[in-house]
């Protein structure tokens, strides 16, 4: 598969960084809008996202619920020195189709009772929106043309959500990137058609949120050459289960297995033929630049205000802590994506693509264990803050400042 070039262009117009935290963290421990922004203050951090596991989700709370936590959030930020900056969904709508079911009420019931929810009370707070709150059932990703009906009916909700922010004056919104076939947008062009066919449709900005860890589940959906499936063959008639190479649709897989039980079978014309098959699904396959996440950066940290930071070795995206334990494996360092930010900038803008963004927030999303200490937490918090302050030692500066110094 071919990766889809990022546009240069003469000038750069590097963003403002601000270091921020998910406060993810705090789930079902420090629930108080004052205590979690007590302990973000105390990490030497002024800028928060707010996750809606953290009593703030439209579908477990109330409207008047809702309004009083505003006025916490409100009260507590005069009070402590603490921003939220941006809200952002959680597990809660992550566990389900969502905007990707097959029923339009629930489809619709996703739109009206939990993402405009959002947008408003971000509205309030003056406050951005990222979200992911979709996947597509494994019967439409078999079927080409259910695919193409989902995705423009995903886009279009995008744009929905797109033009009811802008009318009400959220100052950014937009979707994260994901890791797998069946949550879009999981591949860098995939990324970008979205982006494009959002702004087409609305004409107003939408944007992506890049997750440094979420670049590790496309190199087990990447295309296999041609000699690794005839290896596979070869296995099949062994009695092998085909479960360790990626086809892409079953139908592939089916004429993989058919062709191990026939005998006087001519290898090249049956791979031909899956590679013809396979050809009709390009939604299920990534290509290495796929599984890059400073690639990623290079290519869409101009559409990205949001870019969330997890350490991670590059086999799975556990959402990590920067400590020296962590970091001595990692993939993820700060400096480099920094350099990233700035080479996506470097590049310019690309024709119908939305407004570059001339801020980002670089927000730490690191998960707590069930079992977890509450003192451990911190510790690993205050930590990553401080690898991090390292490279961004006070907010608002820009980019290749910061590179430099």
């Amino acid at each position: 598969m071919t990766e889809e070039r990022c546009d240069s262009a003469s000038r750069p117009h590097y963003p403002r960084i601000f270091l921020a935290v998910d406060n993810c963290f705090a789930s079902k421990r420090w629930t108080d809008p004052s205590e979690w922004m007590r302990i973000v203050r105390d990490l030497g951090l002024v800028y928060v996202e707010a996750s809606a596991d953290n009593e703030c989700d439209p579908l477990y709370t109330t409207p008047e619920y809702l309004r009083d936590w505003a006025d916490a959030v409100a009260t507590s930020a005069e009070e402590i020195g603490v921003q939220v900056v941006n809200l952002y969904s959680g597990h809660g709508t992550y566990a389900t189709l969502g905007l990707g079911h097959g029923d339009a009420r629930i489809r619709r019931r996703m739109l009206d009772d939990w993402l405009k929810p959002m947008l408003r009370l971000a509205c309030r707070l003056g406050a951005g929106v990222g979200f992911f709150c979709h996947a597509f059932a494994d019967s439409v990703l078999q079927d080409p043309d259910r695919y193409r009906e989902a995705e423009d009916r995903l886009y279009s909700d995008f744009a929905e959500l797109a033009g009811f922010a802008a009318a009400i004056g959220v100052k950014a919104v937009g979707v994260e990137q994901m890791y797998s076939p069946h949550q879009i947008p999981w591949t860098i062009p995939g990324a970008k058609r979205l982006l494009r066919e959002v702004w087409r449709r609305s004409g107003v900005p939408f944007y992506v949120t890049i997750d440094t860890g979420h670049q590790t589940g496309q190199r087990r959906f990447t295309r296999p050459e041609t000699q690794k499936m005839r290896e596979a063959l070869e296995r099949a008639r062994s009695g092998w289960c085909a479960g360790d190479i990626w086809l892409g649709p079953d139908s592939a897989y089916k004429m993989l297995e058919d062709a191990a039980t026939r005998t006087g079978v001519h290898d090249d014309l049956v791979l031909d033929e899956m590679q013809t098959e396979m050809n009709r699904y390009p939604h299920l396959f990534a290509s290495i630049g796929d599984t890059d996440p400073y690639r990623w950066l290079e290519c869409l940290a101009c559409y990205s205000p949001i870019i969330h930071l997890q350490q991670t070795s590059g086999t799975s995206s556990a959402h990590e802590p920067f400590t020296r334990e962590y970091n001595r494996t990692g993939t993820i360092v700060a400096r480099s994506v920094l350099e990233a930010i700035c080479r996506a900038y470097e590049r310019g803008p690309e024709e119908g693509l939305p407004a570059m963004c001339s801020e980002v927030y670089l927000t730490l999303e690191i998960f707590s264990r069930t079992a977890d200490r509450n003192r451990e937490i911190i510790g690993r918090l205050k930590e990553s803050v401080e690898y991090w302050r390292e490279c961004i030692p006070e907010d608002g500066i820009a980019a290749d400042e910061l590179v430099r110094r």
